[in-house]
């Protein structure tokens, strides 16, 4: 008669505690593979919500699947050789993914090419990309758990306490594997390498393992080692992400970035690089953008002067600014240019982009530009009450979105508490030619707290998708206000800001303020950007 709580097909395995190592392994390069890969899609799709929501769902259905069949194969076959051999397997698989992902995540794109402005684009490359790139080392991974508990069950009395261990061991490994690829590995040794340092760490203890079951049978499985060293060496070589006149990349804590030359003009891109960040053009004092267009911000402001033939006093007076979303400093150097060298804090969330900024894009060369490695929205509210300004100017903008904490009526109140008495405040949105959805919302939600808001729209000249510049003055103005500013310029002491003027006349308005408010609590940026990419698409 058989005794019940004995585990009925033996399970061959010699060193039971080791399991405890494989599983925390496993848990550990699990969540740093999903979290690289974010970073290793960011160059060509982004890290929009709809890469994050694709990313995180095809991750957790594989490893659905392989809990299931590491489950059918560990009642088959309960031998702890076998499931350090699928372990083996798993990293090197894992070590392949840099390799490969080049020729997969460009076709990826490529596919979906058609579509890269609209959502469903995003959604459909990045979810090919994963099919190609994960399936199979996350499967691996997932099998790991319920075949290590298969194992180490020998009494179904303790096999509770045995389960809970091995799971409580595993989610400890996913917990450092969360934090230690995002602040440390990335930013150190970059998205390629960390999949290699990741795959070598599940490989030296599948060996271990392998060697501690088999012994000396198990050796010519260390020579797999060298194959791993092969794949990290050719993993680092070469761009991440090649392109005509790249002068220099980096991955940084918060983003992908490239620094592109294109005939004279420097270029900053990040992430997937479907917007440009900052241009710098030796030859121009303009950039030829919707930077440009925060120029004409202070002459929506009342009671604005005609010239007095003082640079920087010509429109009224300009005193100080603050700049969320500094990027190369493509708006700080062109009120310098236009206003003089007035104080000018720029918030810039990745250091490494002020760095680059200093490198490529010659903000060193302003030094009325003070670079703040911040949060824009945490520093500004962080400042004194008598800290204000005559211009705030939002550019913190990730194609196609606002960071919806930048674009709230919790942050205007913020903004509003930091600008002088005849202050404006200057946001820059994206829209589509006749799709107004996210200027709407942000007029709207600017309405409640700034008394009379304005747009200005970008010449797209033949451009389906663009930008506008939504205004907002401390003070109730009208339009009438902005008009006679800007016709009491004069050219010859402010041709920049005169041509820009002429340019703004053309379709400044006052604003629609009907669109949806948005709060902290509610602010539904995506689901409006994704209308408008929508309506787009399907009107394309």
């Amino acid at each position: 008669m058989t005794n019940k709580t004995q585990i009925v097909s033996q399970s061959i395995v010699s060193h039971p505690r080791f399991l405890n190592v494989l599983v925390f392994t496993a848990g550990f390069v699990t969540l740093g593979v999903e979290l690289t890969a974010a970073r290793l899609l960011d160059p060509w799709f982004g890290n929009s919500i709809l890469v994050w929501a694709a990313l995180i769902g095809l991750v957790l259905a594989w490893l659905s699947i392989g809990y299931w069949l590491g489950g059918r194969i560990a009642d088959r076959r309960p031998q702890a050789a076998l499931l350090y051999w699928i372990a083996l397997a798993a990293a090197l698989l894992v070590a392949l993914i840099p390799v490969a992902s080049r020729p997969i995540l460009q076709r990826a794109a490529l596919s979906s090419l058609n579509l890269e402005n609209f959502s469903a684009g995003l959604l459909i490359g990045s979810a090919v990309a994963i099919l190609l790139l994960f399936s199979l080392p996350t499967l691996l991974l997932g099998i790991v758990s319920p075949f290590a508990i298969r194992l180490a069950v020998s009494d179904v009395n303790s096999s509770g306490q045995v389960a809970g261990r091995l799971y409580a061991l595993s989610t400890l490994g996913s917990l450092l594997g969360t934090f230690v690829p995002v602040l440390v590995l990335i930013p150190a040794i970059g998205a390629r390498l960390t999949f290699e340092l990741l795959a070598g760490t599940l490989a030296v203890v599948a060996l271990i393992g392998l060697l501690l079951e088999r012994g000396r049978s198990a050796a010519p499985a260390a020579l797999l080692l060298p194959a791993l060293l092969g794949l990290t060496w050719v993993s680092g070589q070469g761009a991440v992400k090649p392109e005509a006149g790249l002068l220099h990349e980096g991955e940084s804590l918060y983003n992908y970035y490239q620094v592109v030359q294109r005939g004279p003009e420097t270029w900053l891109k990040l992430n997937e690089g479907i917007g440009l960040h900052s241009v710098y053009h030796p030859q121009s004092a303009l950039s030829e953008g919707i930077w440009d267009y925060f120029l004409v911000a202070p002459l929506f402001a009342e009671g604005n002067q005609g010239n007095d033939g003082k640079k920087g006093n010509a429109t009224g007076d300009v005193g100080s600014m603050y700049l969320v979303g500094l990027a190369g400093g493509t708006v700080a150097q062109l009120y310098t240019d236009v206003y003089g060298p007035i104080p000018i804090d720029g918030a810039e969330l990745d250091p490494e982009i002020i760095a680059a900024a200093r490198s490529y894009f010659h903000l060193d060369d302003y030094p009325n530009v003070n670079a703040v490695a911040a949060d824009g929205r945490s520093w500004l509210a962080a400042q004194p009450p008598d800290r204000r300004y005559s211009v705030i100017a939002i550019d913190a903008y990730r194609p196609p979105y606002i960071p919806f904490q930048l674009a709230t009526v919790e942050f205007f109140e913020i903004v509003r508490d930091h600008l002088a008495a005849d202050g404006v405040v200057a946001v820059n949105a994206a829209r589509s030619r006749d799709d107004y959805s996210l200027v709407n919302a942000l007029a709207a939600t600017m309405g409640q707290v700034f008394p009379s808001v304005y747009v200005v729209d970008e010449s797209t000249e033949g451009w389906s998708l663009g930008n506008s510049l939504v205004v907002a003055t401390m003070q109730p103005t009208t339009l009438d206000d902005f008009l006679a500013n800007a016709a009491a310029l004069d050219p010859a002491v402010q041709p920049l800001l005169s041509e820009m003027a002429g340019k703004a006349i053309v379709t400044a308005r006052h604003a629609d303020t009907t669109g949806a408010i948005l709060t902290d609590d509610k602010a539904p940026i995506e689901q409006i950007v994704h209308g408008i990419m929508l309506r787009y698409f399907l009107g394309s």
